[in-house]
């Protein structure tokens, strides 16, 4: 089943507004976690690497993974903004060539840009979430992380990271972890987000062996 958020025939700017609009409405239903791929070194546009909608979920536990052309890192007024939005909680990452442009809601709906560039299509058919996932992952995996804003906190991990870190190693998933630990899922995923910048770890797995290379570990 695919849905069409059109775009009124008036000036770009109400288009715009009407398009993202739509698409903020859905994201604002997302339980889970939101994929996104955006070719757009700009902010702006309901497939641009960051919107206002982005934050709000981010502040009501929603896992964001994000990817963006390198160029993103360079382009002017952007990077502080792709910052606060890995300071919130959100993966974020770049390549050279972003190979899609889409956005995933909890693994069972896809945006993408209509046909003919005109709005943004829903589409729910399980065949083509399936690929759109798959490839995300793929570009995941390639991706070099985004640095967000300085940390203030030491070099070295504390207790609680450290015994996060033995998690990771063993392949322990977030609500494990967050339960070990007596925090929140939410909290869980932004000590995993800093842990993996201070190390410049482009995997959880990377992370845990990098952690293990420089004796953070308990027992090193």
């Amino acid at each position: 089943m695919t849905a069409v958020f059109p775009e009124a025939p008036v000036d770009p700017a109400p288009r715009l507004t009407a398009v993202s609009t739509g698409v903020d409405g859905l994201l604002a239903c997302a339980a889970h976690e939101v994929l996104v791929l955006s070719d757009q070194a700009t902010a702006a546009g309901p497939f641009g690497p960051v919107r206002r909608i982005d934050h709000w979920n981010l502040r009501r536990g929603v896992r964001y993974r994000v990817v963006a052309p390198d160029s993103a890192r360079t382009a002017p007024g952007l990077d502080p903004r792709l910052g606060a939005l890995v300071a919130a909680g959100a993966d974020t990452r770049t390549v050279a060539e972003v190979p899609a442009v889409a956005l995933v809601v909890d693994g069972s709906v896809v945006v993408v840009p209509a046909e003919g560039g005109a709005g943004a299509a829903v589409v729910r058919l399980p065949g083509v979430v399936t690929a759109l996932t798959a490839l995300f992952e793929r570009v995941w995996a390639g991706a070099a992380p985004l640095p967000g804003p300085p940390l203030s906190g030491p070099a070295k991990p504390g207790a609680r990271e450290r015994e996060l870190l033995t998690m990771l190693t063993d392949g322990c998933t977030d609500e494990v972890a967050a339960v070990r630990l007596g925090v929140s899922v939410r909290t869980v995923r932004r000590m995993v987000s800093d842990l993996m910048r201070r190390l410049g770890a482009r995997s959880r797995f990377q992370a845990g062996a990098k952690a293990a290379e420089r004796g953070w570990l308990p027992g090193d």
